[in-house]
């Protein structure tokens, strides 16, 4: 019984990452693409902003985001004048934070996929007249699936094992923002160790499988490329 309350942590996650994931893709493609193809002087420092939530505490990072997205910090302040409902221990601000949070596992992937691409398709495509949207869609990325795949699958995992951001901007509100990760530190606290086993080890089989798969991709792609 205490197993089947678990559940609503269970799906509240799973949402949260599907929702994450398709929003960092929409704008984590072009974002990747810009910097494997530009040659701007600020790429390095946009590459450093990208990847900072791979080296900042999740604390840090959820901090900066509770500020920002207060009733008086810039974007709540913004997101409220138009209407929106606060930001903060809300569904929506859980979904912001995943995607601040989860960012370079979507964009470096893709990065590194647009760039193996390299140039030489491209240009024939152009000199047969593919407008650059055209070369986009039908040469970059049919040949950066396995990035894609990449991408996702580390996106959506990432997010589902969150805690210390959704923690900071959602706190632990049931069937609102208490995620997975965080029904297991309450289970922990209360002393019930068999509930937050079943968690545990599902997230444990979760991020195993998911780690398998990417893994497994890659090689049959290079493999294939050999």
């Amino acid at each position: 019984m205490s197993a089947a309350l678990d559940l609503a942590p269970l799906w509240l996650t799973l949402r949260l990452a599907t929702v994450t994931t398709i929003i960092l893709l929409l704008v984590g493609t072009p974002l990747a693409w810009w910097l494997a193809r530009t040659g701007c002087r600020l790429k390095t420092a946009i590459e450093a902003v990208v990847a900072l939530p791979l080296v900042l505490p999740p604390t840090v990072v959820g901090f900066y985001l509770l500020v920002a997205m207060g009733p008086h910090g810039p974007l709540g302040h913004l997101w409220q004048s138009v209407g929106g409902e606060p930001l903060v221990f809300t569904f929506t601000g859980l979904v912001i934070g995943s995607a601040v949070y989860s960012l370079p596992f979507v964009v470096q992937p893709l990065q590194n996929a647009f760039e193996s691409v390299g140039n030489g398709l491209l240009e024939a495509a152009a000199t047969l007249r593919a407008s650059p949207l055209d070369r986009f869609f039908t040469v970059a990325v049919p040949l950066a699936r396995p990035g894609f795949l990449t991408a996702i699958t580390l996106g959506f995992a990432h997010t589902v094992g969150e805690f210390g951001v959704v923690l900071m901007i959602g706190g632990n509100i049931p069937d609102k923002t208490k995620v997975v990760s965080i029904a297991i530190y309450d289970h922990v606290e209360a002393l019930e160790y068999s509930q937050a086993h079943w968690l545990a080890a599902l997230l444990l089989a979760f991020s195993f499988v998911v780690l398998l798969g990417v893994y497994a991709v890659n090689r049959r792609y290079r493999l294939a490329q050999a």
